[in-house]
């Protein structure tokens, strides 16, 4: 349901200096106005993990397919990771290197009450982590494509070998049980935060670029736009480099969703550090410009996800909105 939405939903986390900082919030959008955010439950966290490593990044909802061994309408898929429990000084190199190799899972059948959370270990034994997931449905295999990004340690022992992060995929028709992890984007440099909508006939993906921002590379640290005629491909063509540049200093996390609008897109790009989520638009996926636009956003709110509504689940949530 992405043509006419009655408004939208927001899941993200906020900071790991924050008190269940990382743990999943909500938002609802302002009726049809994917630009005004107000948070649901009073700003607390709505869902808390309670497995794995007892905190969760990046939370990604889903609206379930509806295929013949599914119970639930919704998916909530997050990284399984509480960097505020780790050493300040070397947490981010420790969980690259040896953190959880699984995801968490929540399943919903109306967005308010939540079955959950579990564990699942999708990523290989040689990889370091498992970060960003999300799926997409893919009618051509029947499948939910689902994918996230993994560092492996280098399997040679050149020194000039060096870890980076890949973005891995794999096939579920229950998120319960997954064909074995492959690489699905790997461009000899990091990439992570892959997202993918369809529209028109084709898949469009969009990935933060992890190069080092210098001279040599002016679009790294920034979001990398491409296109495919089938999701699974190992084949994008590239569409647009560096975007938000006209905009934020750096950036990750992209949002993707139609707008109200009948050429209207939304990209929400993480100023991770800075201003956190900030707005661009355009009226098509196939344009390399994207134009800032001002936005309410929940405050701190750090790499998410949004989810059209229909009128009924707009209004069951928001009863969540003056809690």
């Amino acid at each position: 349901m992405t043509e006419h939405p009655a408004g939208y939903l927001f899941a993200y986390f906020t900071s790991a200096t924050e008190a269940d900082g990382e743990q999943v919030r909500f938002a609802l959008s302002a009726g049809r106005n994917p630009l005004e955010w107000k948070a649901l439950n009073g700003g607390r966290p709505v869902l808390h993990s309670s497995v794995g490593e007892q905190g969760v990044r990046d939370p990604f909802l889903l609206r379930a397919a509806g295929l013949p061994r599914e119970t639930a309408r919704f998916y909530l898929l997050a990284t399984d990771l509480c960097i505020a429990r780790r050493n300040p000084a070397t947490a981010w190199e420790d969980c690259i290197r040896e953190g959880s190799r699984s995801i968490v899972i929540w399943e919903s059948t109306d967005l308010v009450s939540w079955a959950g959370p579990r564990l699942v270990k999708v990523a290989p034994p040689d990889a370091g982590n498992a970060w960003a997931p999300e799926a997409a449905y893919d009618a051509a295999s029947g499948t939910y494509l689902l994918y996230w990004a993994s560092t492996l340690q280098p399997r040679s022992a050149d020194p000039a070998a060096r870890a980076y992060h890949r973005i891995f995929c794999s096939n579920t028709t229950d998120f319960r049980t997954f064909t074995p992890a492959r690489v699905w984007i790997d461009r000899g440099w990091s990439v992570i935060d892959s997202t993918v909508v369809e529209a028109d006939g084709h898949f469009y993906r969009f990935s933060k670029d992890e190069l080092s921002a210098d001279s040599s590379s002016p679009d790294a640290k920034f979001i990398t736009a491409e296109r495919s005629n089938s999701l699974d491909s190992a084949h994008y063509s590239v569409i647009a480099t560096g975007i938000g540049k006209n905009g934020l200093v750096h950036g990750e996390g992209p949002i993707i969703i139609r707008g109200p609008g009948p050429d209207s897109w939304f990209l929400f790009i993480d100023e991770f550090g800075l201003r956190r989520y900030t707005a661009f638009t355009c009226d098509s996926l196939a344009s390399a410009t994207w134009t800032p636009v001002a936005a309410v956003m929940p405050p701190g709110a750090s790499h998410g996800s949004m989810l059209a509504l229909t009128a009924e689940e707009y209004t069951q949530l928001e009863r969540l909105a003056d809690r």
